[in-house]
């Protein structure tokens, strides 16, 4: 064979690997309203960019006639590639080839890929679309995948990891992207279970569909599985590419700087009025997030999970910020299981990959009830108070209107090692509200007042007393425990000028093996 005839011979591999399970298939993966593994990766890496690796590798199953097909790249699509110049490593998976399913060397293309995006120290991203294991290779798939998964246990908190779902997703396939930093997932077009309704009807006897069961809007918004919900895949990839915006390359690094056109020394005089002169009354607390960032862009995520606390990235003077913000308009802005779980992990994430963290506090307490003492509030509500004790990098913390009880402890309070902790005018520190703590500590005095009326005045005396020593900021400022109480219209300058301050920040903690979060 001459050079001339091998080198055709290559392109026409190459041809022929490009077209993964075929034509017909192609043509009914598109039907479906998807796109193929590669098409992912090309509107996913900046034009031109991707190099592919593993182009050849097919499987090597004898059972049940597979060594009578066999596809080149038998399956998942790896390499690097970047986003806005940035370097990035991916899978895609190819539901044309044996519907996705993983075989070995399907892991190990996967393992591979992972084991480059650790030692470059760069991000790495999984576009999942795949029928779970392959069946006809028994305990090889499922090696497999214990492969793909200690991989993803030992990339936690050293490179963010990224999970697109944009199709099938079950069995053991659900575990490799729950371990990692983000799901995000397609309306109607994606799922996401550990058992598929069948078994479910057999084993339980449960009438269920595969969208009630483990469709995208289950999981994002009451198991709070996924982080995203996205109409289609394009949404899904441009918020891909926009979320790695935010984020660093790896834990040693911090995330990018952008150049900001937005003045730090911005002022809204809005936000004098913004809290209502009800302390009851709701308000959206992000139309402060808006007001304070960087040209009103705020990334939020898990927006359809534990409404009643918001979290997100936004950059403050072109530096990425975690936002952790309580949301009145949502069941008054308690904490709740859900809610502490959420905010738990998002504080994690920026501690483990140096992005600092603002905490927006308007928190009334914890939601009381037995429904959240028997599912265990005490140690989920305790997450979020570990997450914020533990996190390292710059905390700036502002509270709002209320901060009551234990959740004012948790809310990145100065005890937690919060760094600057501001005060609007608007805010009430205390053990708890008014009326709570007349009851309690005028209780005997009250049951000797016999006549309705006289005892209702003399519960709005101690309340308006009660008020005005606690329901304000000066007594905890009067402690230290506040660092300034601020104008509003001015907490964009101030916010940005503590991070800025905060920028050489060191702090460690006790030397351990890790520690044992309450989870």
């Amino acid at each position: 064979m001459s050079n001339q005839d091998k080198i055709k011979e290559l392109i026409e591999l190459r041809a022929k690997a490009k077209l993964g399970g075929g034509e017909k298939r192609i043509e009914s993966q598109h039907k479906k309203g998807k796109f193929t593994a590669r098409e992912r990766i090309d509107m996913l890496l900046d034009e031109g960019s991707f190099e592919e690796f593993d182009m050849f590798v097919t499987h090597r199953c004898t059972n049940f006639g597979m060594e009578n097909e066999q596809y080149l790249g038998d399956g998942v699509v790896t390499g690097t590639g970047t986003i806005d110049g940035r370097v990035v490593y991916v899978f895609s998976q190819d539901f044309t080839v044996f519907g996705g399913s993983l075989s070995e060397t399907f892991a190990q293309k996967i393992c591979k890929v992972m084991d480059m995006a650790m030692k470059m120290g760069a991000p790495i991203i999984g576009i999942n679309d795949s029928g779970g294991a392959r069946i006809q290779e028994g305990v090889n798939s499922l090696a497999g995948y214990a492969e793909i998964f200690e991989r993803n246990i030992l990339a936690s908190g050293v490179i963010p990891q990224i999970s697109a779902i944009f199709g099938p997703c079950a069995g053991g396939a659900v575990y490799s992207p729950a371990l990692t930093d983000f799901i995000l997932m397609t309306d109607k077009s994606s799922y996401m279970f550990v058992t598929g309704p069948k078994v479910v009807k057999t084993v339980t006897g449960e009438d269920i569909t595969t969208e009630d069961l483990g469709g995208a809007n289950v999981h994002a918004s009451k198991s709070g599985v996924a982080h995203f919900l996205c109409d289609d895949e394009e949404e899904g990839i441009l918020l891909i590419r926009k979320l790695i915006s935010y984020l660093p390359q790896n834990n040693l690094e911090e995330a990018p700087i952008t150049e900001c056109n937005d003045p730090i020394e911005r002022i809204d005089e809005a936000l004098n009025s913004i809290i209502p002169e009800n302390p009851n009354q709701p308000y959206d607390v992000k139309d402060i997030i808006y007001s304070i960032v960087d040209n009103s862009e705020f990334l939020e995520i898990h927006r359809n999970y534990a409404k009643n606390i918001i979290i997100g990235f936004a950059k403050l003077n072109g530096m990425s910020v975690g936002i952790v913000a309580n949301q009145p308009n949502f069941l008054a802005g308690v904490l709740d299981i859900e809610s502490s779980r959420k905010a738990a992990r998002f504080v994690r994430f920026c501690d483990s990959f140096n992005i600092p963290i603002l905490t927006l506090v308007d928190v009334p307490g914890f939601l009381p009830g037995s429904t959240q003492e028997y599912g265990g509030i005490i140690i989920h509500g305790a997450k979020l108070m570990f997450a914020y004790g533990e996190a390292t990098v710059p905390k700036v913390t502002v509270t709002l209107r209320k901060s009551y009880g234990g959740a004012h402890d948790v809310m990145s309070s100065k005890q937690l090692r919060g760094d600057v902790n501001y005060a609007w005018p608007t805010a009430e520190i205390a053990v708890m509200g008014a009326a709570g703590a007349i009851e309690v500590l005028e209780g005997r005095k009250l049951k000797s007042i016999e006549d309705p009326e006289e005892r209702a005045k003399y519960i709005a005396e101690k309340e308006e007393e009660y008020k005005k020593k606690f329901a304000n900021p000066y007594n905890a400022a009067k402690y230290g425990y506040i660092d300034d109480v601020i104008e509003p219209m001015n907490t964009r300058f101030r916010i940005i000028r503590a991070f800025q301050t905060l920028a050489t920040k060191k702090d460690t903690l006790p030397p351990k093996k890790h520690s044992n979060i309450p989870l």
